[in-house]
């Protein structure tokens, strides 16, 4: 039996934990609670009435007991008159007159008065008080209670009675009026409940289950919340909610893209860099040629081909986000500028370079990586205008500590629906065939140098991109 329970305790434990601790537990007993503290309100109130009226009844009681003997020649006996009295409650009735002052008295006589109450004087607040005093010292004691009367030619009626019969019905109405607002609270808590819990902590519910599934594995895309049509907050935060894992999977996708990426060009960049180094050999030999034609087109030739053989060497480390660390050190803007210009518009005769970059301007960087910035920034550019043609200017400047460069189009501009992803790889590029990695390699790049590359302007006069790497601290 002990174990028993023991083990019933346990279980009831348990549970309070459970309701206590859950949102909809919490819910039903706050609910409860509310209730019931809206039912106190009412309760004090409702036994200073009953209070009064049980005194009023006593009064009148009292009045109909005496009423026969104010009557001259009425020939009823004392013995008579005590025994109404004590049937209508009363020890002692009393009527002041203008005259004299009649008394009234039952078989009992009282020993002495411990409250007087005026009735003509009391109000509600007076009642209320009165009322919780009955209630809570009212089993041994002696009323004197005054009120109005009806009594031709008295000018008011005294009543001396015992308390213990007004506190008994007072104490069961007040056990009633308890129980009555126990019920009422558990009733209006309970359909409280169900309703707040069938329209919010059941929607609550289903939402935490979907973040929690999709947490578990978020590259499954059957565990993306589905939206309902509601118009309310609930239904504003399932829809944000399933855009938001939406949004997550596909990042998730992208970086796998990324990853499947990464390993095919490690699959050959051993053949591509074998490729590349027998091409740089042929050039090597190319450059000893005396050829005006050749000796004008080799060092241009030799050039790309040691950025090809580099950018093959880096892309592995880019897909497996192991860029070195910029080797820096004060080069001049303009040869890296010139350099990217060559190499971006080679073979677009219709798009015109304009390099207004001053010799003098310096940059604290990396030279291979500036240029690899500058080279996609302006591929995209020269690829843009590549059909209609038009200008690509690039200027430079220092601003403080930082050196900005500025590359500038008059194209047509970017779509709105691709500037919010334009650095995101795979995502900023309208072009048919473009990989979308151009300027994500460069942000990358600028940013650790401590800079970045930002979209200045994009409208119907051109396309503008800043450059900016600031120095290294002394």
């Amino acid at each position: 039996m002990a174990g028993m329970a023991k083990d019933g305790r346990s279980r009831l434990a348990e549970g309070w934990a459970l309701v206590a601790h859950s949102l909809s537990g919490r819910l039903l007993l706050l609910t409860i609670l509310y209730v019931m503290l809206t039912q106190v309100a009412i309760f004090v109130p409702s036994i200073g009435r009953y209070h009064r009226s049980l005194l009023d009844r006593q009064v009148e009681a009292a009045e109909i007991a005496v009423l026969p003997f104010t009557e001259p020649q009425n020939g009823l006996s004392p013995a008579l008159r005590g025994e109404l009295l004590s049937r209508a409650g009363a020890i002692a009735v009393m009527l002041p007159r203008p005259d004299q002052r009649e008394i009234f008295l039952s078989n009992e006589t009282p020993s002495k008065i411990d409250v007087t109450i005026d009735l003509r004087k009391a109000g509600i607040f007076a009642d209320m008080l009165n009322g919780l005093d009955c209630l809570l010292h009212g089993k041994r004691r002696i009323l004197h209670v005054i009120a109005h009367t009806r009594i031709k030619g008295a000018q008011a009626v005294e009543v001396i009675l015992n308390e213990r019969p007004i506190h008994a019905q007072l104490k069961s109405y007040a056990w009633g009026v308890v129980l009555l607002a126990f019920l009422i609270s558990i009733v209006t808590g309970i359909l409280v409940f169900i309703s707040l819990y069938l329209v919010l902590v059941r929607p609550m519910r289903h939402i935490t289950k979907a973040m929690v599934n999709f947490r578990a594995n978020p590259e499954d895309a059957s565990r993306i919340v589905a939206a309902t049509t509601r118009q309310d907050e609930i239904g504003i935060a399932e829809r944000e909610l399933g855009s938001m894992q939406r949004d997550i999977y596909s990042s998730l996708q992208q970086r796998a893209r990324l990853a499947a990426l990464g390993t095919a060009v490690a699959k050959i960049q051993h053949d591509l860099r074998n490729i590349l180094s027998s091409a740089q050999l042929a050039s090597d030999q190319l450059s000893k040629s005396e050829d005006p034609s050749v000796q004008r087109l080799a060092p241009r030739l030799v050039s790309s081909i040691d950025h090809a053989v580099a950018l093959a060497t880096n892309t592995l480390r880019y897909g497996r986000a192991d860029e070195h660390p910029p080797q820096r050190r004060k080069i001049r803007v303009k040869p890296v500028v010139d350099e990217a210009f060559e190499a971006a518009l080679s073979g677009k005769e219709r798009v015109v370079p304009d390099d207004q970059v001053s010799d003098t301007i310096e940059i604290d960087a990396d030279a291979a990586q500036l240029f690899r910035i500058l080279l996609n920034i302006l591929r995209n550019a020269g690829e843009a205008l590549a059909e209609k043609g038009g200008t690509i200017s690039a200027t430079a400047s220092r601003d403080g500590d930082a050196t900005r460069i500025d590359i500038q189009d008059n194209g047509t501009g970017i779509p709105e629906k691709i500037r919010e992803r334009l650095f995101q790889p795979f995502a900023g590029t309208t072009r048919t065939g473009g990989s979308g990695l151009g300027l994500a390699i460069a942000r990358d790049l600028a940013r650790a140098h401590g800079g970045d590359v930002a979209l200045v302007k994009s409208d119907e006069s051109g396309t503008q991109f800043r450059v900016t790497i600031p120095d290294r601290e002394e």
